[in-house]
């Protein structure tokens, strides 16, 4: 049991260590709003965006949890910030442990609603969460604007020193800095003993509660993590737009970012990344061309995608391949 033990942690180790070719990826990542200054607005949107699919992946492709309602974290987090930013400080930083804050606690209370239940019904009550949260912004106009959303969020220059200009390029850094972060941590997440114990309740719930793996407490708790970072996401989205509506927490978000996770694949932390650089990009270069009918392309390809096979029509361009699409980090 000792050499068993001292086998599975030194396998966590590895999985955790990072690759020769992820620094200059990162690094390249950090420097392209500078260097594509003309597209910085578009990088921090995948930015975003990217990390909003990330805090899904953590319970859809780590623990088998799937849900429509990943956007009422989302419009917590932007709500939150915006209004922090409008009637206490705007400073970015704090804004942010706000939305993150408030996000958290949203899911530590919505943990509850996931414990128990088939896929279906779990569909049918996050989908739910988000629908009312939607509907009391909407009610709630003396604080949040209702349906002509929360105008007039004006942030603070970033650490002091970064104003937030009209180019994005301060915006795009700030998102980007934030999803490093939260990918460092994620990544650490995944590949302790806590993130092995997510992957045996997502393979067979009932062989982890068997095995003495305390499986509620460890739902509870993935939820509530991934709820704080789909927050930080909705946060950064509210105090680089300088606005936020009810569209934060509307289906297409968590219809959107579930696609996201198809095209990139789910349990592995990049996929998130990688889905969110493909479906923006596309998005943009379609919605120019056809603005009518750019849904229609990218449907066809995420169609063609399932039939063919990811590994099939992408392994000439990637740098990783997982071995499902739910069981790789």
């Amino acid at each position: 049991m000792t050499n068993s033990s001292t086998n599975s942690q030194n396998l966590l180790l590895q999985s955790g260590r990072w690759k020769l070719w992820e620094y200059p990826l990162w690094l390249l990542a950090l420097a392209s709003p500078f260097v594509l200054s003309s597209h910085a607005l578009i990088i921090n949107e995948i930015a975003i965006v990217a990390l909003f699919a990330l805090s899904l992946d953590l319970i859809l492709g780590y623990t088998g949890i799937v849900s429509l309602g990943h956007a009422a974290f989302f419009g917590m987090g932007a709500y939150s910030a915006a209004l922090f930013a409008k009637l206490v400080m705007p400073d970015p930083l704090l804004g942010l442990v706000v939305g993150v804050t408030t996000a958290g606690v949203l899911g530590a209370l919505c943990s509850a609603t996931i414990l128990r239940g088939t896929d279906l019904t779990r569909l049918m009550v996050t989908l739910g969460v988000g629908l009312i949260l939607m509907e009391l912004a909407n009610k709630m106009d003396w604080l949040t604007g209702g349906a002509d959303g929360l105008q007039g969020v004006v942030m603070g220059p970033l650490l002091g020193q970064f104003e937030f200009d009209l180019s994005g390029r301060t915006a795009a850094w700030y998102s980007l800095s934030v999803l490093l972060l939260v990918f460092v941590i994620a990544r650490r997440f995944v590949n302790s003993p806590f993130g092995a114990t997510l992957k045996a309740i997502r393979d067979n719930r009932l062989r982890a509660m068997a095995i003495g793996i305390p499986v509620s407490s460890r739902l509870a708790v993935v939820y509530t993590v991934a709820a704080a970072l789909a927050g930080a996401a909705g946060a950064l989205l509210a105090q680089t737009t300088g606005f936020a509506s009810l569209d934060v927490f509307e289906f297409h978000r968590s219809a959107d970012v579930m696609l996201i996770l198809v095209i990139g694949g789910v349990g592995w932390l990049y996929g998130g990344v990688a889905g969110a650089i493909v479906f923006k990009l596309m998005q943009d270069f379609i919605s120019s061309i056809t603005p009518q009918y750019w849904t229609f392309w990218i449907g066809l390809f995420l169609v063609v995608l399932v039939l063919v096979g990811r590994e099939r029509l992408i392994r000439p361009w990637t740098w990783h391949k997982p071995r499902s699409a739910g069981s790789k980090s």
